[in-house]
């Protein structure tokens, strides 16, 4: 079962594959209170503006505007409180070079694709518990 805390809150997912954004959804509403979901960068923001969401989940590779543009744009939001949120990078591309990257980008964590519930699950509780 998952940690009953979990339920309190709201997950921002920006995916542009439909399948991967649909099962995150699904599987996320079944252990947080809400989730918001996006198709792109320009989505996400407006989403993570009107939503307020405690984490956000960001694919890093999206055509046009990519994950670390939706961390500068977030970092950005000024006096709004959405700008503190934790954001999480997905990525297909998963060298140690790559995770430097995000890492050092700002992100505070990094989950490589494809993952496993379990795995996503550990990746947002080591982000919220930190």
């Amino acid at each position: 079962m998952w940690p009953a805390h979990l339920s309190n809150l709201t997950i921002a997912v920006v995916e542009d594959h439909d399948d991967a954004r649909k099962y995150l959804a699904l599987f996320l509403s079944q252990v947080v209170g809400k989730v918001v979901v996006a198709r792109n960068v320009s989505e996400g923001l407006e989403e993570i503006k009107k939503s307020k969401p405690d984490l956000v989940l960001t694919d890093i590779r999206m055509p046009g505007a990519d994950g670390f543009e939706l961390l500068r744009e977030v970092r950005a939001l000024g006096s709004d409180s959405a700008r503190n949120v934790p954001v999480i990078a997905m990525t297909a591309l998963f060298t140690r070079a790559d995770r430097v990257r995000i890492l050092d980008a700002g992100f505070q964590g990094c989950l490589p694709k494809p993952f496993t519930p379990d795995k996503l699950l550990e990746a947002i509780l080591k982000v919220l518990n930190e």
